[in-house]
């Protein structure tokens, strides 16, 4: 009963550093549709500067995707993207639409 106790505490604490190890696993990204376009959240790209997914979570952004309703204002005032997206720790949020709002190109046969 001891080992079983012992295990699940080594287990639990295993799980707890490799949930904070990445921003977003390799690979994966999250799609948010906006009106603007849809912008791309790239983990690999938050990894290479630095950050774990316990730097935003919970304490900016929530687990769940959908469970925070952002929006630019939010961001311009300092909130969720704009934590960070500021113009000091990374671009600012209102420096370049286009770095995080995609819209998706047409492809138009015979060009």
């Amino acid at each position: 009963m001891k080992k079983a106790l012992v295990l699940f505490i080594v287990v639990a604490v295993a799980m707890a550093f490799i949930g904070t190890a990445l921003a977003v696993p390799p690979g994966r990204t999250l799609e948010f549709k906006t009106p603007m376009g849809t912008v791309i959240f790239e983990g690999a790209k938050h990894k290479a500067a630095g950050l774990k997914c316990s730097d935003c979570h919970p304490k900016i952004f929530h687990m769940k995707k959908g469970a925070d309703k952002i929006t630019m204002k939010d961001i311009y005032a300092g909130k969720y993207c704009g934590t960070c997206h500021n113009g000091k720790r990374a671009f600012a949020a209102k420096t370049s639409c286009r770095k995080c709002h995609h819209k998706k190109r047409r492809v138009i046969k015979g060009c």
